[in-house]
């Protein structure tokens, strides 16, 4: 008979993998709860569809974070948001 949950059938082998961009503080403070909740509401509001409103609040909720020292500093086209198109880059990319 063998129950739920058992550990198997030893130690785990395996070794730990660290997060891609390491380690980072819990905002156990509430600092920036407040940009995260209204993130949080903009992504349910659009069901998920990748929305400017939606990113213009993730970026805020990463500068509040990097503000109060929860995550390091990085650029912003390293988190995932690229510089806006302008007219003269866009037309240069279609040739």
């Amino acid at each position: 008979m063998s129950s739920f949950g058992s550990p198997g059938s030893g130690p785990y082998a395996g070794k730990p993998i660290p997060p891609q961009r390491g380690s980072f503080p819990l905002d156990h403070d509430g600092e920036c709860k407040a940009v995260m909740t209204k993130y949080l509401s903009c992504m349910k509001k659009v069901k998920g569809m990748n929305d400017e409103e939606c990113r213009n609040l993730a970026k805020s909720y990463l500068s509040c974070r990097m503000d109060r020292n929860l995550m390091a500093r990085d650029d912003f086209k390293n988190l995932g948001f690229a510089e806006p198109n302008t007219p003269s880059s866009s037309a240069s990319q279609g040739r």
